[in-house]
């Protein structure tokens, strides 16, 4: 235990999710705990550079937590590295589940509190994840950090193509972080700050930014934003555009004039402390409701995001020009590529064209054929979607396991399975077959094709594919009493009504026993969706494949409201699909 400050602080660490132990500092209240702030320090620095604000925040009823994130401070790793943003923000997740876990600590008794690059995270953990924490705190997030040699982006990414990972040292000075000649002594001396970032950090950090700050109105949490109007270091034109969309019902923004970007230990952060200390009060003493998003699908952000795309272009526009052309290639492409072919016949969205994307195997007419294959298979949709599969793979595997440590039966339902093949190879993964499994797609396609991949498998003992419709609640809940594990993956994504997606998951839980699990998937973001809707043909008669976009915090409000405790998620680098497990509730 060592003194930074007037509480006493508990050093420990935490194992993030791939083995690696974090360290961080907590400070338990001094008095009957009412909640915790958890908070992550900016870019280069760790907890300890936070500990003044323990004392400074005047919160004596609440625990206080900070992470050294990794490669930084006192947590292992090469200094400035991190295998992904993704895995950075993921860490976020852990962090919080350990603190929730350990400390008996629920997310929604925490306020999180992050500046600078940490609050760049979190934002984008707020967004992909979307936590049940009471309130965001986000001082200076970088967003957008200000590079003053030109076109440096490309030539940082053209320079990762060529190189690899690489490092690169920070230009920003003590003195332009702030006027605090103390702090900028204690800075330019410590020997745990980290003074240089990896570029693939780096570039993650630009590209989730610019995601989140697009599609701020995803984050409904209550949220406090500090802008420094002196930073040096980042653009304040984010910032603002982050805050305006932000889909908070209660949301406030701070502009402190003269503060250099080390919001919070600043010379005069006495103000920005008081702020902060304001906000968090407020949100424990009358916390805000959450969000309604059961209407999401009539009004709001995605409904005119997605009615945007339904709608046909103006005749003779330039850009109606150029998604016709885009059509007439692709439809060149399906001469010679056997997975765009498939696509026109069956539908982009298909059973049938998922499990071609899931083989991963470019085929076509000749060297040309295949390599127009090639590229179509490594779009970033479809990486993403092989991505998802590992994802459910995971978490069925996780659930399988969970259950049988009980000593409960594994009984598997996937309403809408395709072809069945990402259901299949995760229950035959290590060896050890389910008790029962039932797989439904409304396409006799699927049924077929699917029903030959059990017998492939050697599973038609314990397996069967029937047709059904995901949609029909009667049908859904009655399709397999005692159903331990169901699984509805790529569907609800398809279709844009809400009503339909409480209609399946009623049904869903009439099916899955109390204490059982529900394994469901979600499409927050994409970074394609135009493309999908001008050029693509989804598996209804060749209609236009236009989607709506359900944020995470939609997903799992309507999940949870049909009778399920969402447990876990997984989410790609992209943040483009999500794969979340869920515990029914008992009736």
């Amino acid at each position: 235990m060592d003194r930074l400050n007037q509480r006493p602080v508990v050093e420990s660490r935490f194992t993030t999710h791939d083995g690696v132990e974090l360290f961080y500092r907590h400070w338990p209240a001094t008095g009957e705990r009412r909640g915790a702030v958890v908070m992550f320090h900016r870019g280069h620095e760790h907890s300890g550079r936070m500990a003044h604000l323990v004392d400074e925040l005047d919160l004596p009823d609440f625990d206080v937590f900070a992470w050294d994130a990794r490669g930084h401070g006192r947590s292992p790793g090469e200094r400035g590295f991190s295998p992904s943003f993704g895995t950075s923000v993921r860490d976020v997740q852990t962090f919080v589940d350990h603190i929730r876990d350990t400390h008996d600590i629920a997310h929604a008794d925490m306020a999180v509190l992050a500046q600078s690059v940490g609050a760049v995270t979190v934002a984008t953990w707020a967004h992909d994840y979307a936590p049940r924490v009471r309130a965001l705190v986000l001082a200076s997030p970088a967003f957008k950090v200000k590079l003053y040699v030109p076109f440096a982006r490309p030539g940082l990414r053209l320079m990762q193509k060529l190189r690899g990972n690489f490092y690169v040292n920070s230009y920003v000075k003590s003195r332009f972080l702030t006027h605090d000649p103390e702090r900028q002594a204690s800075f330019d001396a410590d020997p745990l700050i980290t003074r240089a970032i990896s570029v693939n950090i780096l570039l993650g950090l630009y590209e989730a930014a610019e995601r989140v700050v697009a599609d701020a109105a995803a984050i409904t949490l209550p949220t406090q934003l500090l802008i420094s109007g002196a930073d040096w270091v980042v653009h304040h034109q984010p910032q603002h555009d982050f805050f305006d969309r932000l889909g908070s019902s209660v949301k406030e923004k701070h502009v402190l004039e003269g503060f250099f970007h080390d919001t919070l230990g600043e010379a005069d952060r006495e103000a920005a402390v008081g702020k902060v200390r304001a906000f968090i009060l407020r949100q424990f003493d009358d916390p805000a409701p959450a969000v309604d998003l059961n209407d999401a699908d009539k009004t709001g952000v995605t409904f005119d995001e997605a009615q945007t795309l339904a709608a046909p272009l103006p005749e003779g526009s330039l850009k109606g020009w150029w998604w016709k052309s885009y059509r007439k290639g692709l439809r060149w492409a399906g001469m010679v590529s056997d997975g765009v072919s498939l696509g026109h016949r069956t539908g982009f969205d298909s059973g049938s064209t998922l499990d071609y994307v899931y083989r991963n195997e470019a085929k076509g007419a000749g060297v040309i054929g295949r390599l127009v294959d090639r590229n179509y298979l490594d779009a970033i949709g479809w990486r993403g979607i092989r991505q998802r599969k590992l994802h459910l793979e995971e978490l069925i595997r996780s659930a399988m396991g969970r259950l049988r440590a009980d000593g409960t039966p594994v009984r598997v339902l996937d309403i809408a399975a395709g072809h069945g093949r990402y259901v299949l190879d995760a229950l035959t993964a290590d060896g050890t077959a389910p008790d029962a499994v039932l797989l439904r797609d409304y396409s006799d396609i699927n049924v077929r094709d699917g029903g030959r991949l059990i017998e492939q498998k050697g599973l038609a003992a314990i397996a069967r594919f029937v047709k059904g419709d995901a949609f029909d609640t009667e049908s859904v809940a009655g399709a397999q009493p005692g159903t331990t594990i169901g699984i509805v993956s790529g569907l609800y994504e398809l279709f844009p009504s809400n009503d339909m997606i409480r209609a399946s998951l009623a049904g869903m839980a009439q099916a899955v026993e109390a204490g059982g699990y529900l394994i469901y998937t979600g499409q927050p973001w994409h970074p394609q969706l135009e493309m999908i809707a001008r050029a693509l043909t989804s598996h209804r008669e060749g209609e236009a494949w236009v989607m709506r976009r359900r944020t995470q915090a939609e997903m799992d409000q309507l999940v949870r409201e049909a009778g399920f405790e969402k447990l876990e998620q997984r989410i790609d680098e992209w943040g483009i699909f999500t794969v979340s497990i869920a515990r029914r509730r008992a009736a």
